[in-house]
């Protein structure tokens, strides 16, 4: 079948604002905020002076002999060069495509708010699909193509019991539920509202008939990614201008298509944060002129151990609930307090309990630095329920939450027992099945734990002898439970105090998994270093520890700290900075 006829010069020199769009499908938009566009497949310029060149129309579409909706554009007064340029991010409303005789006059529906720039059409790679089952609504305004080879690696994925077989099986019911909407035509466009997914604009198009493309001899044509790059190739030629974006996980594929002059993009909606460094940290440096600005209006008062103080200024609307400040300068009174309260333009400071004295040591144990103070007292505080704690290696993560976890057991009966899982990753090769009960399994994952024990009885065993320290060991032990994250789907934990190590291996939803799991009176506490991920596919910005930090922030029951001091040992603390 012949392809539809090039634009003219002269439609091509038109900014994107200067064509009416004939029934163009609504569009979604991508995870990296970039927009996309339902294809176009023929533009026949005719020019419409008089009209003005921001104005938004939509017309009725002409059959289409293209896998996607075709797209009649009518071009109007060209403007000047300085309007050619388009925003990254469009976002337009309009009706959705309705097929009609290709003779049939245009007709004009006005829309809610007019586009920025042009859509985009979107290729998604199967492993996008696989990744995240809800990529299809993560595109806004802009249309998303299915090319036919990626149905057929999506039904070879979807037998198992792997993330990856339920990822396919999710996202095979929801292409089952979009196509079996009442009026849906696939040979014109699924609408990716159709099913209640009100933040997609666009539609879906799965490839429906042969496409046409030539690519280097070099790539193997019976290669599953080499024929989406041809299906890429042939809708840019055949939908030029309009831009067509392939999305995958596969850095290769991205790398391949780009060497071929196609445009190639990582699916970035599955990340919580673009850069590392712009995690939440927990605790904030009030500036150095803070007193000699806020100090003639801070209200005070004491309660119980407490001092509290009431301030307003600039500083109010950077603060969260149960974030940590601190002030310290030479000559002026220090500060170190917990933002307690925020009330419009004014928020109160509470002092913080010092566990650095010996008198308020916790199991033996006594903070060694400002931030590690901070997470005791979160630790403590039987407000809070969640706590997240991130740090380098040594900085003291399980220390801390094992000797607040066994006084608030063992001597505050506040909880009944302490459990403890992480993700079972490994940092080498696996070394296979583990014999023996559950907690046996889990044991060799737990050295972290024996470790950090064996230094909490020590220190609180005082001279009890060899008997006392045993009956200790036994004590405790009998207190901590080791489970399998495996197990944990259905579980309700009442009056426990959770310990989830290595938090940074997990995805978000094993994270939202494992938090749901809290009953009346637990406390979780996350821990995990975000530089040692073992996880092939999970970042610093993707990991649920990142995921779960930035949801939390603000919640008056949850609070978060960065470590950013070592406290292991002299070795251990220049191997972090060199190595």
């Amino acid at each position: 079948m012949p392809l539809p006829p090039a634009p003219s010069r002269r439609a091509a020199l038109l900014a994107p604002e200067a064509f009416e769009v004939t029934a163009r499908p609504r569009v979604s938009q991508t995870s990296a905020n970039e927009p996309v566009v339902a294809p176009a497949a023929r533009a026949t310029p005719a020019a419409r002076p008089g009209r003005k060149a921001d104005s938004v129309a939509s017309a009725t579409a002409t059959p289409a002999t293209a896998p996607l909706v075709q797209v009649e554009t009518r071009a109007r007064a060209p403007e000047p060069a300085t309007r050619t340029t388009t925003t990254r991010k469009a976002r337009t409303t309009g009706a959705a495509p309705t097929m009609a005789n290709a003779a049939a006059p245009s007709t004009t529906r006005g829309r809610k708010s007019a586009p920025q720039g042009p859509t985009k059409l979107f290729v998604l790679d199967t492993n996008v699909l696989l990744h995240d089952p809800t990529s299809l609504f993560r595109f806004e305004e802009h249309d998303i193509f299915l090319p036919m080879i990626v149905l057929e690696e999506l039904d070879g994925h979807k037998k198992g019991m792997t993330e990856v077989a339920r990822n396919g099986r999710q996202t095979s019911r929801t292409l089952d539920a979009l196509a079996g909407v009442h009026g849906a035509d696939i040979a014109h466009g699924l609408k990716l509202d159709s099913t209640g997914q009100r933040a997609a604009g666009g539609h879906l198009f799965f490839q429906t008939v042969p496409l046409d493309y030539s690519l280097p001899t070099s790539l193997p044509p019976g290669k599953a990614d080499n024929q989406i790059l041809g299906v890429v190739e042939a809708l840019r030629k055949l939908h030029a201008p309009r831009e067509v974006v392939l999305v995958s996980k596969d850095i290769n594929m991205r790398v391949k298509a780009r060497a071929l002059g196609l445009n190639a993009e990582d699916y970035q909606n599955d990340k919580t944060l673009e850069d590392g460094d712009l995690l939440y940290a927990g605790v904030l440096a009030l500036p150095p002129d803070f007193w000699a600005k806020s100090g003639k209006n801070v209200e005070s008062w004491q309660s119980g151990a407490h001092t509290y103080y009431r301030i307003g200024g600039p500083i109010v609307p950077q603060l969260m609930i149960n974030q940590f400040v601190y002030f310290e300068a030479p000559g002026e009174p220090s500060l170190f307090a917990r933002v307690s309260e925020i009330r419009e333009k004014t928020a109160v400071l509470q002092t913080l309990k010092d566990y650095g004295s010996a008198k308020n040591a916790v199991w033996g144990v006594t903070t060694r630095n400002r931030e590690q103070n901070y997470a005791m007292n979160l630790l403590m505080d039987p407000e809070i329920d969640f706590v997240t704690l991130t740090g380098t290696a040594g900085t003291g993560k399980t220390l801390l939450a094992l000797a607040a976890g066994l006084t608030q057991v063992l001597d505050d009966r506040r909880y009944t027992e302490i459990i403890m899982t992480r993700a079972t990753v490994s940092v080498g090769e696996d070394i296979g099945f583990l014999p023996g009960t559950e907690e046996e399994k889990m044991g060799p994952w737990m050295g972290a734990l024996d470790d950090n024990l064996e230094f909490l009885a020590k220190g609180d065993g005082g001279n009890a002898g060899e008997w006392g320290r045993a009956a200790t060991n036994e004590l405790i032990r009998s207190r901590i439970k080791i489970k399998s994250m495996n197990f944990m789907r259905g579980r309700t934990f009442l009056n426990k105090y959770v310990i989830i190590d290595e938090a940074q291996n997990l995805t978000p939803k094993q994270m939202k998994t494992l938090i749901t799991r809290a009953g009346p009176g637990t406390k979780i506490i996350c821990m995990g270093n975000l530089a040692q991920i073992d996880t092939p596919y999970l970042t610093e910005g993707s990991s649920g520890l990142t995921f779960a930090v930035d949801r939390f922030k603000g919640w008056p029951h949850s609070g978060h700290i960065t470590l950013a001091r070592g406290e292991r040992s002299r070795l251990a603390d220049f191997a972090s900075e060199v190595l």
